[in-house]
């Protein structure tokens, strides 16, 4: 299955494109030529991932039969100081809240993402080390 997707120039360092019917502007801070219009590109690489293994744990869990009343996924990632500026090693942080949560099954059902599912950190590890913390609160 081919994906596609065309991103039109808007002057200075925006451009933008439409996802899914959804507008999505990307730019550049002032300093760097943009007028600040949207998010960096880079950084829409951590959301792709906080949003493609968030979608698949409340998916798992929700077939699991866990019950959580909160789900908060942090992702921390070093970018490198030579061009080209890339990251070079991320980490995902899942926190859950919620009453009697089975410890067992949560780690079961983001080790099935991380590992089989979501194809965004799947791409990534071929580049870099990818890892994650569960903290249940």
């Amino acid at each position: 299955m081919k994906k596609k997707i065309n991103m039109s120039w808007k002057g200075g360092m925006a451009f933008e494109t439409e996802l899914d019917g959804h507008k999505l502007i990307v730019d550049a801070p002032e300093q760097a030529g943009g007028n600040d219009l949207g998010p960096r590109p880079k950084v829409l690489m951590l959301t792709a991932l906080g949003g493609c293994t968030g979608m698949d744990v409340v998916s798992l869990l929700k077939k699991m039969r866990v019950e959580i009343d909160d789900l908060n996924i942090r992702i921390e990632a070093n970018m490198t100081e030579e061009h080209p500026k890339q990251f070079d090693d991320m980490k995902i942080i899942y926190e859950l809240s919620g009453n009697d949560i089975d410890e067992a099954k949560v780690k079961k059902a983001i080790a099935m993402s991380m590992e089989k599912y979501c194809g965004v950190s799947a791409v990534y590890r071929k580049a870099m080390p990818v890892d994650y913390e569960i903290v249940i609160k």
